[in-house]
């Protein structure tokens, strides 16, 4: 799959004892993605797999993919 440029935040939570990880670009009014793991590692991998359905979803459905998020520079 080609290099996907979407953002991933990643968070510990102490309350979960692990790793949570939101993908923003695909949030909308109705849903959010989340996704988790027990390692870093671990969540960085699950959010990859995570996005990877999301896109292959979204081009069988026809949808249009959100516009990844840029850093502008000042």
């Amino acid at each position: 799959m080609n290099q996907l440029k979407y953002r991933v935040n990643i968070i510990w939570s102490d309350e979960d004892n692990s790793y949570l990880v939101e993908l923003p670009e695909f949030a909308n009014d109705i849903q959010r993605y989340f996704t988790h793991g027990e390692t870093y590692q671990e969540a960085l991998s699950n959010a990859q797999e995570v996005l990877e359905l999301l896109v292959e979803s979204y081009q069988v459905e026809g949808k249009l993919l959100p516009q990844p998020h840029t850093l502008q520079a000042v």
